[in-house]
């Protein structure tokens, strides 16, 4: 279950209230007010009520939850909010319900006056059932059951897709290319807007300042237009920062583009990027992204459950994913965001149920479910023939090979240690592996071995990221040995650029002979020994 009180805000609250909690928002500029909706779907708010974003009819502060009685009963689905702040929300039932600031008419009742309570937003969206809704900075976004997207509020950068720069007083369905397509998701920058249709096309619209639209230029857009670049790859997920976009794959790839003064694109540098491009290649499948329009953070959850961060986290500029001990990409938000908002409305329910990925990665090396054991360096590893089947070519020839009645079931292992077969297999039931450079050159023999490539990538990545002058030498062997050609040329290169230092190691002076004098003469074709 997600912890609540990681968001400062809900220390307010007693024990039995935080128990009591099934779905709550932090927002705010400086995430001063939450709402929060309980077991018995009451529905509570507390904080700061800037421009009465609270909704409780007054513009008073409270340290004491308020409840929303219009709101109770209702089943919310779906809340995002703006930087005024507003409030937007839609319940199970399709309905949409508005309140807060108002100056740019993003409550979307036809007035600039704020809302002090919630209201039910009707024009045009009473004959629709609403499923999810959006915010921007001063503009918001609803989109229906069928497909149809509405779009109301401040519209300076052409946000709202109207095709001018008018503020659009009540919702209005974006149209334009978007007139025949079904639009099965939704995001919002601060002055941006962007939509996933559901054959994963994407359309962004609005303010590109920072090509934050991904369509190559700077140029704002008052009408959607299409990514073009992400032309052959299907979007599942779409989600916005300040001024920046993430988007995910049906395959687990995830692009990123717009801003990127603070590392928030994650591709190691802070150079904005107009156009897609692809982060995170060396990782396992993503199945989750999270950004929100009021902070310059990223987030996204791996297949295995590991969690990144990248961005402005607590004030530095983290420019590459960095790996974390979260277990769901809320954290990130509560810990290291600024301000520490929700990127969601989220759900805090207890969870009985856990994802194919986490129960296979749960049974790795159980006594109490494998039929079968690997005993290494006398040390036994417990596992599933099916999963060895299903995800090795090597154990699925085996066994259909030799694999009889009256076969043992504790096979021996000799020709690995320990620490590189029990990696081998863990990274069967996980897509990942957590070795030293040195135990993953073993692990490198073992991948070209069993002729498992991408395993053998991810070793080269390891190795890479732990490359030192104490042990350049003995990587570069292993890339020889193992025919890594890619991994061989970066290791020569470390070899060469740090060339007084690793001389000067005993793992040059040990350096089988052939090799050693193949080193020298490639590396005096370079210039590396001019004296």
């Amino acid at each position: 279950m997600v912890d609540v009180g990681k968001w400062p805000i809900f220390t307010l609250l007693s024990p039995q209230e935080i128990a009591s909690i099934r779905k709550a928002c932090v927002f705010g500029t400086s995430a001063n007010e939450a709402i929060y909706i309980t077991h018995n779907d009451e529905v509570f708010v507390f904080g700061l009520n800037c421009s009465n974003c609270l909704g409780t009819g007054d513009n008073q502060s409270t340290i004491v939850p308020k409840k929303l009685e219009a709101l109770c009963g209702k089943k919310i689905s779906s809340l995002s909010y703006g930087s005024g702040p507003h409030v937007v929300l839609c319940t199970e039932d399709g309905e949409v319900y508005a309140w807060g600031h108002n100056g740019y008419s993003q409550l979307g009742n036809g007035t600039t006056n704020q809302g002090i309570t919630p209201l039910q937003v009707c024009t045009n969206l009473l004959v629709k059932k609403v499923v999810e809704v959006a915010c921007g900075s001063h503009h918001s976004m609803a989109l229906s059951f069928d497909g149809d997207l509405y779009a109301w509020g401040y519209n300076n950068c052409g946000q709202v897709g109207s095709g001018s720069t008018a503020n659009q007083p009540t919702p209005r369905r974006v149209s334009n290319c978007l007139q025949c397509k079904m639009v099965v998701g939704i995001a919002c920058g601060q002055t941006s807007s962007m939509a996933v249709v559901n054959n994963g096309e994407v359309y962004g619209w609005g303010y590109n300042g920072n090509g934050q639209l991904g369509l190559g230029n700077n140029g704002n857009q008052l009408t959607p237009c299409r990514v073009a670049a992400l032309h052959g790859v299907c979007i599942l997920q779409i989600a916005c920062g300040y001024a920046h976009t993430l988007a995910l794959t049906d395959e687990g790839l995830l692009y990123a583009w717009g801003a990127n003064t603070y590392g928030q694109l994650g591709t190691g540098n802070k150079s904005n990027q107009l156009s897609p491009v692809q982060i995170m290649m060396e990782k396992e499948r993503v199945v989750e992204i999270a950004a929100c329009h009021s902070a310059h953070t990223s987030a996204a959850k791996t297949q295995s459950g590991q969690v990144y961060m990248w961005g402005q986290c607590r004030g530095q500029s983290v420019i590459f994913p960095h790996l974390t001990h979260f277990s769901c990409t809320d954290d990130v938000f509560a810990c290291f965001a600024t301000p520490a908002v929700m990127w969601r409305l989220l759900s805090v329910e207890h969870e009985d149920f856990l994802t194919v990925a986490e129960s296979l990665k749960k049974e790795f090396d159980s006594l109490e479910t494998s039929d079968l054991k690997f005993r290494v360096d006398g040390k036994y590893i417990h596992v599933h023939k099916a999963v060895l089947k299903i995800r090795c070519e090597h154990f699925r020839t085996m066994f259909q090979s030799y694999w009889n009645e009256d076969m043992k079931e504790v096979i021996e292992i000799d020709q690995f240690s320990y620490p590189v077969y029990r990696a081998f297999l863990e990274y069967l039931y996980t897509d990942s592996v957590d070795l030293p450079p040195e135990d993953a050159i073993g692990l490198l023999d073992l991948a070209t071995s069993y002729c498992e490539n991408r395993l053998k990538k991810l070793c080269q990545h390891i190795i890479k990221r732990g490359i030192t002058v104490e042990n350049a030498f003995s990587l570069l062997s292993a890339a020889v040995r193992y025919d890594a050609e890619d991994l061989e040329e970066f290791c020569f290169k470390f070899c060469v650029n740090h060339l007084t230092e690793v001389t000067q190691t005993t793992a040059f002076w040990q350096m089988d002979g052939p090799l050693l004098k193949e080193f020298i003469a490639k590396a005096s074709k370079c210039g590396a020994f001019k004296n």
